[in-house]
């Protein structure tokens, strides 16, 4: 029986994905010391929102999520940030693969709204594994105990955003409200929906946060 170890060495954003990713880049090890012919590994990637601190400001944007600090020690519960699959080559010993992570910047999403909140530090993540191992002596199954800690860079992610939607940030609206934003736009002669949405909060007395 297979008896695999695994080890978080990165992540890194991909810069020519049809859609936001991050590269996992993981390092395997089979500690029985037999060799590997194959692993059909799934991955989930959770976020630990308890384990850092957090800047007045960043609170302030995470109360849409968590609630306000004093609620924090019972709303900040684990997010599930992705599950991914890979299949692992084979192997003697001990090997690495990069594992592509997609994400969404899309601030209806969990994820994507915590992702805004940050300004800087690490995300401490928790990697979940499991799956099958094909060895010489037969099929056997990649424990459900089997993680590691990993750490997202917050600065890592706002890179990665920033490849593919440099200086912007998405927002789900439905059609009903999309219909009267261009009515709006075009009643008043505005160019852009940044400017459109700038005329809405100078009408309402608000500002960027």
């Amino acid at each position: 029986m297979a008896d695999l170890t695994f080890d978080c060495l990165g992540l890194r954003p991909e810069p020519y994905a049809a859609a936001p990713s991050l590269v996992l880049r993981l390092r395997i090890t089979e500690r029985a010391g037999g060799a590997v012919r194959a692993v059909a590994l799934r991955c989930q990637l959770r976020i630990q929102p308890a384990l850092r601190s957090y800047s007045d400001r960043e609170a302030r944007r995470l109360t849409g999520l968590f609630g306000d600090r004093h609620r924090w020690a019972t709303t900040q519960q684990p997010l599930q940030l992705a599950t991914v699959t890979a299949m692992v080559p084979a192997f003697t010993g001990t090997t690495e693969i990069d594992v592509p992570v997609p994400l969404s910047y899309d601030l209806e999403v969990t994820c994507g709204q915590y992702f805004h909140a940050l300004e800087d530090g690490e995300v401490p993540l928790l990697l979940l594994f499991s799956g099958t191992v094909f060895t010489a002596g037969g099929i056997g199954m990649v424990p459900w105990e089997r993680e590691c800690a990993a750490a997202l860079p917050a600065a890592v992610w706002r890179e990665l955003m920033d490849l593919y939607f440099p200086g912007c940030g998405w927002l789900r609206l439905r059609r009903e409200t999309l219909d009267a934003l261009l009515a709006f736009k075009h009643d008043r002669q505005l160019t852009t929906w940044e400017e459109t949405v700038g005329a809405l909060l100078g009408r309402a007395g608000e500002g960027p946060c």
